[in-house]
């Protein structure tokens, strides 16, 4: 139900479809929940510019054009700015919003500097130095788990606020005819790449049936070091929810992430999750309730394998998306100044500014 028109808010973001991953579900969760609430929503992304694919990840898309930003930001006239990630039209934003003295928040959803000590040794206090820098001057920045808050802080990030992250419950669902496995099928669901430590997950030494799906610059060389899992690609819909639902447990072996959605689609079809007690899985796991963890990987998933399948469903109806964007909406940040003003008329539209002036929108 729609609670009157509040405002329109400027989502900023690197990430967003027809990407694939945690962020860009994250965002179009949020995005499609907002209505709701009585906000409008304008979304600048990647796909509005020129732009070239990041080395070593082609399928993410970095903007070029980024000159054109400015008066695309003072076009949308917001009540509200929020700046998603920390990649080119991210810093295009952060850089006008600080120019401007103009109030915005953002958010960090990826350890960026763990993923760049990962790939190419950078030291992490060089990461964390440019994640101070980028969201000091945001009013506040949204972290995804208690423990991240914990993290960031000790790294001298401050104005930091939990957001958490939910699950489409009435998408994710168990199979109402759940066929028995002959022996237990482990699920991994995510970028196959090197930062994820998949090979945690396809090294163990189990009698089981391995499924990985999704994709990645490590997946060629993985498949050839280990055939005897079952490579299966990209999933998407019902495919991907069948998934989930067959599996009877969920590994979950990276050590970097801020979160991962995928263990609470996981749960919300029934699934128990098995992980390392680390960030992100440590805020998601409730040992004995949806899953286990612990420091051997083997004996997490043993222990997930024991937990009831119910139990799992019941702990992500108790997380469903209304409340998380109810979360961000109260963390959003008025702009409260007349900085958006187009400076030069003939450069920034002044047909569509006097339109969305006269209507008041």
């Amino acid at each position: 139900m729609n609670r009157g028109t509040r405002g329109r808010l400027l989502l900023i973001t690197d990430a967003f479809a027809p990407q694939t991953n945690g962020v860009v579900t994250t965002l179009n969760s949020v995005v499609d929940r907002l209505p709701t609430l009585g906000i409008e929503t304008d979304v600048i992304h990647p796909g509005m510019f020129r732009c070239v694919g990041l080395p070593g990840y082609r399928e993410i898309p970095l903007a070029l054009d980024l000159w054109r930003l400015p008066g695309m930001i003072r076009a949308a006239n917001p009540d509200w700015v929020h700046v998603a990630t920390e990649g080119p039209l991210g810093m295009a934003a952060r850089r006008y919003m600080v120019k401007h003295d103009v109030p915005f928040t953002t958010s960090l959803h990826t350890k960026f500097p763990e993923y760049f000590n990962e790939r190419i040794g950078t030291p992490l206090a060089i990461g964390y130095r440019f994640i101070r820098w980028f969201h000091r001057p945001a009013a506040r920045t949204l972290c995804t788990t208690a423990s991240h808050r914990e993290e960031l802080e000790r790294w001298g990030l401050d104005d930091l606020v939990v957001w958490s992250r939910g699950v489409d419950t009435d998408r994710f669902q168990p199979c109402t005819e759940r066929p028995a496995n002959a022996r237990p099928r482990l699920l991994y669901v995510g970028r196959v790449s090197v930062e994820k430590n998949i090979e945690a997950f396809l090294s163990l030494q189990i009698d089981a049936d391995k499924v990985v799906v999704g994709d990645g610059p490590a997946k060629e060389a993985l498949e050839r070091q280990y055939p005897d899992a079952h490579w299966l690609g990209f999933r998407k819909g019902a495919a991907l929810v069948k998934e989930y639902a067959r599996a009877d447990a969920f590994v979950f072996p990276s050590r970097t992430d801020t979160f991962g959605l995928v263990m609470l689609e996981a749960n919300a079809c029934g699934t128990p999750v098995a992980a390392f007690p680390v960030t992100g899985p440590r805020d998601v796991v409730i040992p004995g309730r949806n899953g286990a963890l612990n420091p051997d990987l083997e004996i997490a998933v043993w222990r997930a394998l024991c937990v009831s399948r119910e139990a799992c469903r019941q702990y992500a109806l108790e997380n469903g998306w209304e409340t998380i964007t109810e979360r961000f909406v109260r963390a959003l940040e008025p702009v409260r100044a007349p900085g958006f003003a187009p400076a030069s008329p003939d450069l920034d539209n002044p047909a569509s500014w006097q339109e969305r002036t006269m209507t008041g929108s």
